[in-house]
């Protein structure tokens, strides 16, 4: 019995050898693309003519991937946020020309999606915007001062709601919620 058992193992064991081998092959086969693919990104740096920095990123050939960052002609950041294949994809931050927050939300593919929040720094405002196909999609939410002042409703950008209590809000839209 010992000798058939050691034999047995022994063939379970090649046996479980030869399968790591050809997974291991197999998974070589599949991961060499992408090797080869990031072997070719490159880290490009864009210039002003007045000298300053105006871009810096990641490059696979001529499209724009991974984190980028971008800048106004007086040196502070204008936007930030991550590429595929030449597309916007992920969150993306903007700037005004003086450093302070101009919007961030997100992008798919190139297109503005989900929520996008806007900031007015000089009436203390903020917006936020549901956007489907790179338009006002769903509700929008105006606030002063950190309180709810307006709820809107919107489909392809046109306003077709606008709400200043939650009474009239709640009553025209039931089992929606602001939080």
């Amino acid at each position: 019995m010992l000798g058939f058992n050691g034999i047995l193992v022994q063939g379970v064991m090649k046996s479980q050898r030869i399968l790591l081998v050809l997974l291991f092959g197999l998974l070589l086969a599949v991961e060499m693309p992408v090797l080869a693919g990031e072997l070719d990104k490159v880290y490009v740096k864009e210039y002003y003519s007045n000298g300053h920095l105006k871009a810096e990123g990641w490059k696979v050939g001529k499209a724009k991937v991974n984190y980028w960052k971008f800048y106004h002609s007086n040196g502070t950041v204008s936007s930030q946020g991550h590429f595929r294949k030449n597309k916007k994809h992920g969150y993306w931050y903007f700037f005004h020309k003086n450093g302070k927050a101009k919007k961030e939300g997100h992008y798919i593919n190139g297109s503005a999606e989900n929520w996008w929040i806007f900031y007015d720094i000089a009436n203390a405002c903020t917006s936020k915007f549901q956007y489907k196909n790179n338009q006002k999609n769903g509700f929008g939410l105006r606030y002063k001062k950190r309180k709810l002042v307006k709820a809107e409703k919107y489909t392809n950008d046109k306003k077709e709601g606008e709400w200043t209590s939650v009474i009239a809000f709640k009553r025209d839209n039931p089992g929606v919620s602001l939080r």
